[in-house]
């Protein structure tokens, strides 16, 4: 399971992140898996807030972590278990869970997952 690590924001241009703007995109096409890993793409980063894919291979996750902002889960693909506050929720494609600040929580792959997370800071 991997530690979790707060996204930095970068208030400067990234050619990566220009190339998708005015674009019809997939989200979840912007990672691909890794096998044994978890895997993300920063697609906005700004002071105000991040929002970022990640991908995570069967039986990869985040470790049990609290963030000092809401943060907005949406799976895009796949299967996983969150918690939030010690309950557990299944969740698959289409689902959207709000981690609420200051609050822990963390999350595990049941099948290959992708995922969307928005953090929005001010």
């Amino acid at each position: 399971m991997a530690e979790y690590e707060p996204p930095k924001h970068e208030d400067k241009p990234d050619k990566k992140r220009e190339e998708l703007k005015g674009k019809v995109i997939d989200l979840k096409e912007l990672v691909g898996y890794a096998e044994g890993a978890v895997a993300s793409r920063m697609i906005i980063s700004r002071k105000a807030g991040n929002i970022t894919i990640f991908s995570f291979d069967e039986n990869e996750g985040l470790s049990e972590h609290t963030a000092p902002f809401d943060a907005m889960v949406t799976i895009l693909e796949g299967e996983c278990e969150v918690w939030v506050a010690g309950q557990t929720y299944p969740m698959k494609t289409g689902e959207t869970i709000i981690f609420p600040a200051n609050v822990p929580h963390a999350l595990s792959a049941i099948t290959k997952f992708k995922m969307s997370l928005i953090m929005i800071k001010e």
